[in-house]
């Protein structure tokens, strides 16, 4: 009731359980929300390796309609099952940590973004990263947190213009991976 208070609307997009914490109470409480048509969408997410099995299990037999997720260009373990299973069961997907933290930004400092991302409209390692997170197939937003306007600005950028196909996505992580 307080989130709703501080929102100030009668119905909230999506709530979801934040790193599967007491997911049978919680997760219970919002699907009567939904069911009661206060919640549009309800999930669950993980920022946490030992949980990743947990998060399959749920995605697997639970109705929700979200699933949050760290994955970026270094950090691809949600590829091998949790986007597919996502994809499969029209579960939607947003993507935290698409930069690594700050694992990515200390592997390029000092690197030029490579000439050939222009091919795919990145113009610097945030739409580099962005690009590459949003062009997965189950991939429904990213959300690079920063409390600076000049990188909201360029992160932007990360959504406008062309996407990598499954080839350049493959060079991507070549380059990342050779730094």
């Amino acid at each position: 009731e307080t989130s709703f208070q501080r929102v100030g609307k009668p119905v909230l997009d999506l709530i979801q359980v934040h790193n599967l914490g007491d997911v049978p109470t919680q997760l219970g409480l919002l699907k009567e929300l939904r069911a009661d048509k206060r919640v549009r969408y309800i999930g669950v997410t993980t920022t946490f390796p030992r949980q990743y099995a947990e998060l399959e299990q749920i995605l697997a037999r639970e109705p929700i309609d979200f699933i949050g997720i760290d994955y970026a260009i270094d950090n691809r373990t949600m590829e091998e099952r949790i986007l597919p299973l996502a994809q499969d069961r029209g579960v939607g997907v947003l993507v935290y940590a698409p930069f690594g933290r700050t694992r990515l930004w200390d592997r390029v400092r000092g690197q030029a973004v490579p000439e050939w991302a222009a091919e795919f409209d990145a113009h610097s390692w945030a739409q580099f990263f962005l690009k590459f997170v949003l062009s997965h197939p189950a991939v429904t937003a990213a959300t690079p947190a920063t409390s600076k306007a000049r990188h909201m600005i360029d992160n932007l950028g990360g959504a406008l213009g062309t996407l990598p196909d499954a080839d350049m996505r493959r060079r991507m992580i070549a380059l990342v991976e050779g730094l």
